[in-house]
């Protein structure tokens, strides 16, 4: 991270992750998981389910639901998250290609009509 001073106030620049920044350990697959969850919630939204409602549709509980709504969703894999976005409708496409680094890394690209 890089450090700015704006107006006498210390300012540090991130990353493109949050979570890395924080030092969290799997920060690529949060940041993944977070993106599933904004599309959920966008989904959610569009569709104009309930809490309830989108736990029916997506097959899990409610309370899995409320979770997932406060930013916890530490208890839900990424495959899971990605099953619940086909069942509210969308379609997921898994990407492989070579990488520019040694080590590759995760991304999601969300496309929204």
């Amino acid at each position: 991270m890089k450090k700015h001073i704006i107006d006498g106030v210390e300012c540090w620049e991130g990353s493109a992750n949050v979570f890395a920044d924080l030092g969290l350990p799997d920060a690529e697959k949060l940041k993944i998981k977070s993106g599933l969850v904004i599309e959920i919630r966008k989904a959610m939204r569009r569709l104009g389910l309930t809490q309830a409602d989108a736990a029916k549709r997506m097959g899990i509980t409610q309370p899995k639901i409320s979770d997932m709504m406060r930013g916890d969703f530490s208890n839900i894999s990424e495959r899971k998250l990605m099953d619940c976005l086909n069942r509210l409708g969308y379609d997921i496409e898994i990407k492989v290609k070579p990488a520019v680094e040694p080590v590759g890394h995760l991304v999601l690209a969300a496309i929204t009509a």
